[in-house]
């Protein structure tokens, strides 16, 4: 069959109008296995496939496009990278898309290896194409670019190739195409300032994260808005709050949204609600909260906003805030307000459109989510009262929005149950809630993969903990083993009856 390939691929390379020929090999190609064409690569001669690519002829650059995507898998990074250069700068500046994601595909995979790179490296013209491929119009295009680049720089070459050369000022001038592109372009400059210090020194050397903090500040909301969510991708890492909190943006995030109510734009800064979320939870939720007490006071508020955006974000929030005890412990000391939060919280989880209920329920997870050696009785009275605040009868709640036709509230459902679940409380009150053991156990409820899963989840978190077997007794213990040990998709076998004289 790879035989037949080279013979078509030959026939191609004669021929002036293959087009026969291509739909003949693009067929056969469809049918070779890859290790097939793997054992023939060194005879695989691309060059008139290329050249095809530049006849204005849609079908055959479509043809062309599938059959290279196939030829080129089977070749080695290096290979391609030293023999198929100009090919590659060639397709970076295609009028076709499809022909600059197959190249960007290709850059891709000699940027993910160590001996190919080294040839991305020295051919400056190709790093110039990728750096304009930013500025085009197809976003999978650019994607494909930023992510290249990106890749690039993880090394001490790649930077000093990206920032100390003319690549840089070719940077600067893809950014003035329109306010996309200067953020794609500020999307990559996150990307590679949140490795590590070094590579944030070269980004900040190069003026770009100045320019993006700048933006800040700016008259234009939205990309005032827009900047809040690329500052908080550089806070996920040690290095960048560091910087962030020495540049004094921090503080500035915050008198943004002080300044919020007064502004008929507010809806546009609420990432900068989750930005404080992720920056309390990544140090210290005491120190954040209490440095910027506007923090909670905005998320107080938003809860029990009427607009449901308002309400999602406030929910991911506390959900983020609440996963670690110092989270949980600050929220506790809110009292009443977070008391009102709670129900609150329970009454969007049962009437709230699809997506909210979901948002409400992760949640709820992570705020009631203790890890065993964080079990003390202060933490588990507390996620005990927690949990006795969402509603009248919140195991009720639960197994009704679990007994849903829908998988993700089904899953989202049984994810609070298995954050309980090695909890005592939580495990009596289970033993009590008549038939939830025989629900627990009972695989007929699960019909598709993700609720399998989910539900195997419980099982373990239940099976697993040091208290179950007192609490449910060894008979449901031993039933929680059972489906333990015979995995998410166990299918129990329907026994059939020989019976003497049947055909």
């Amino acid at each position: 069959m790879a035989a037949q390939a080279l013979a078509l691929l030959r026939e191609v390379a004669r021929l002036e109008a293959p087009l026969e020929e291509l739909r003949a090999l693009h067929s056969v190609l469809q049918a070779v296995p890859l290790n097939e064409l793997r054992e023939q690569a060194a005879e695989l001669r691309l060059g008139p496939l290329f050249s095809l690519l530049n006849e204005n002829h849609r079908e055959k650059t479509t043809l062309c496009v599938s059959i290279l995507e196939r030829l080129l898998q089977a070749m080695e990074p290096v290979h391609v990278a030293r023999n198929l250069r100009v090919d590659l700068q060639r397709g970076l500046t295609h009028p076709d898309d499809s022909v600059k994601i197959l190249t960007l595909s290709q850059v891709g995979r000699i940027v993910e290896n160590s001996d190919a790179v080294t040839e991305i490296l020295n051919n400056a013209e190709l790093l110039k194409q990728i750096v304009y491929c930013i500025g085009g119009e197809n976003l999978s295009v650019a994607k494909a670019a930023i992510k290249s680049l990106s890749r690039i720089s993880l090394t001490q070459a790649g930077l000093e190739a990206l920032f100390e050369s003319n690549l840089l000022d070719d940077l600067k001038s893809v950014m003035k195409t329109n306010d996309v592109v200067r953020y794609r372009v500020y999307e990559l400059i996150v990307e590679i300032s949140s490795v590590s210090p070094e590579s944030l020194n070269y980004c900040t050397t190069s003026g770009l994260v100045t320019q993006l903090l700048r933006e800040l500040t700016g008259e234009d909301v939205l990309v005032r808005a827009t900047c809040i969510e690329m500052v908080t991708s550089l806070a996920y890492t040690h290095h960048g709050r560091q910087y962030l909190a020495q540049e004094g943006v921090i503080d500035q995030i915050s008198n943004i949204i002080v300044g919020a109510d007064s502004d008929p734009f507010s809806s546009f800064y609420l990432p900068g609600k989750k930005f404080f979320g992720n920056l309390a939870v990544m140090d210290s939720p005491q120190q954040t909260c209490e440095r910027y007490p506007v923090f909670m006071e905005k998320v107080f508020e938003m809860i029990e906003s009427q607009d449901p955006t308002m309400i999602g974000v406030a929910v991911d929030t506390v959900g983020i805030l609440g996963s670690n005890v110092e989270g949980k412990q600050v929220l506790q000391k809110t009292g009443t307000r977070f008391e009102r939060l709670l129900v609150r919280l329970g009454h969007q989880a049962k009437n709230a459109s699809m997506e909210l209920k979901i948002r409400c329920l992760d949640a709820i997870s992570s705020l009631l989510y203790l890890p065993p050696e964080q079990q003390t009785d202060d933490l588990l009275r507390m996620t005990e009262y927690w949990f006795s605040s969402l509603s009248r009868d919140p195991l009720e709640l639960f197994r009704g929005i679990s007994s849903q036709p829908f998988p993700e509230l089904h899953c989202a459902a049984l994810k609070v149950f298995t954050a309980i679940a090695n909890q005592p409380w939580a495990q009596k009150l289970m033993f009590n809630s008549p038939g939830f053991v025989e629900y627990v156990v009972d695989r007929s409820v699960e019909h598709d993969k993700a609720s399998k899963d989910a539900k195997y989840e419980l099982v373990k978190a239940l099976a697993n903990s040091k208290t179950i077997a007192e609490i449910f007794g060894n008979p449901n213990y031993l039933r929680l083993r059972t489906y333990l040990s015979e995995g998410p998709y166990y299918v129990k076998p329907i026994s059939t009856t020989a019976v003497e004289g049947a055909e």
